[in-house]
Formats: structure tokens, sequence, C-alpha cells
């Protein structure tokens, strides 16, 4: 993250809105009872030309809240082992103050006035998002509570596709399917993908840096 300060633009591309690509993997598919296991946050920026980019990513591997469900079939997809001792979580609180803090960074430097996450199927991570800072009695989330970018359906509109690893081959994106199911993995192929439809977007002519 040790780059220049970012261009405003975006914050007039997106009308003060800074989107945050988020990725979660869980114990299941239940926000208010299945464990957030992984959280991976990645930051875009744009330049003068209007261009977005990825920026850098923040990711922490997170302990099962006290008496969560962990869903066998959820485990056996994602491969996660929350007691394995390399895994070095840390609390839901820590894990989303460190994310939380950057991205407030970023939403004040851009001159926005909100992050909106973006996801593929972002009502999933949103869902766990907003589960885990109830929990953790967080007063104030960075993020706006319901809107979000669903890449599904920008994938579906730019290239026909809505399963992430076919939007991606759609896009001429590498996939790796041995490196899936990790949040920093699958958050960093999805900022690729927002950036590349946004960015083609403006290319084609629906949005010039000029404009307001």
């Amino acid at each position: 993250m040790n780059e220049p300060a970012p261009s405003a633009l975006i914050a007039r591309r997106f009308r003060g809105f800074l989107p945050v690509i988020i990725d979660v993997e869980t114990g299941g598919l239940n926000a208010q009872t299945d464990a957030l296991l992984e959280i991976a946050a990645v930051i875009v920026r744009m330049d003068w030309q209007g261009n977005l980019r990825p920026a850098g990513t923040l990711a922490h591997h997170v302990q099962a809240f006290p008496g969560t469900r962990l869903e066998p079939a959820s485990m056996a997809v994602n491969g996660i082992d929350p007691d394995h001792p390399f895994r070095f979580a840390v609390p839901e609180s820590e894990a989303l103050t460190d994310i939380f803090r950057e991205v407030r960074r970023e939403v004040r430097d851009t001159g926005c006035h909100r992050a909106i996450l973006v996801g593929h199927n972002a009502f999933f991570d949103l869902a766990f998002l907003n589960a885990a800072v109830a929990r953790t009695k967080i007063k104030r989330s960075p993020f706006h509570p319901f809107s979000n970018f669903d890449t599904v359906s920008l994938a579906g509109l730019a290239y026909g596709q809505t399963v992430l690893a076919r939007a991606l081959q759609a896009a001429g994106i590498p996939w790796n399917e041995r490196e899936a199911h990790s949040a920093i993995y699958d958050a960093e192929r999805t900022a690729e993908l927002f950036c590349q439809i946004v960015n083609r977007w403006k290319d084609l002519g629906g949005w010039a840096p000029a404009e307001d």
C-alpha cells in the first residue's frame, strides 16, 4: 500500500463510493450461525486517465466465533482446517478493525464518503461481513450496509458468463482451480475482473474522466 496518493477521479466515477473487493471463506451458508474463517479485501485505484487497477490486498485468517457451526459440505469445498497451528488466525474484531482502518484511510484519501463492497455473489460476502460487524459490536463500518457491486451481474453483461472461473476465462484472466476457494486468491481474481469490466466500459465510451 506504499504508493502515491490515489486519484480523486474514483470518487466521481462511483458517485462518492469507493469500490473495495471482498471475499470471505466460511463454515457454511448462514451468516448468523456459521463461521467466518477467512476475509480478504482488495483496494483498487484509478489513474489520471480513469483506468482502474488493483493496488493492494489486506487479508486475515479468522478464528471461528464461540458457538459457531461448521458445515461439512462447506469445509470440504474450502479445505480449511480451523485448528491448524499455522493458520495464525485472529479474532473477528481484530481482522475487521485492521481491514476497516485501511479502507477508511482510502475513503478519506480519495475524497469518497463511503466504501461499497464488490464481490462475486456479493450478497453472500456482505451478509457475513455485516453479521461479523454485529457480533463484534463495531460501531461504524465503512461499507454501505446493503448496496453492492456484484461481478456476477457485470460479468453476465460483459462476457455472457456468471461463474467466476468461466467469466475470468472469457476475460482472458488466468484462473488456477487448485488455488480457488482461498479468500485472497478469489478476491484478487474478482478485483481483476471488476477492473477489466470497468475499464472496458470506459474505453467503449461509457464514462470519461472529464465528465462530472
